[in-house]
């Protein structure tokens, strides 16, 4: 197992402080997602554990991307992986933005 962390600058707040949401399933696409809104001076911290070692780049540039086009603040993101590709990296995380934005979990 392979533990990276990323934190990323930020300037919207997708939901209130305490907000919460879990999407996927580790045997469901390989990746679970949970997001809370906690305050981080606009930052968006994300921890992922996976089984697949050597791939930080890679998730460097996908994470980077996500949070280019985002520019989400005050987010904690922790990402269980056991090996899923980009693709559902990316289908995740917005899927948690979306159920975090919709309260679910709150």
């Amino acid at each position: 197992m392979e533990t990276l962390r990323f934190r990323f600058a930020g300037t919207t707040s997708p939901a209130p402080i305490g907000h919460h949401a879990l999407v996927g399933v580790v045997a469901s696409g390989n990746l679970e997602i949970l997001i809370e809104a906690v305050p981080l001076d606009g930052a968006m911290e994300l921890e992922i554990i996976t089984a697949a070692k050597g791939f930080a780049p890679i998730w460097e540039a996908v994470l980077g991307d996500f949070a280019a086009r985002h520019h989400l603040a005050d987010l904690r993101i922790a990402i269980n992986d056991v090996g899923a590709t980009p693709a559902v990296v990316t289908l995740r995380l917005e899927q948690a933005i979306e159920a975090l934005r919709e309260g679910e979990g709150a």
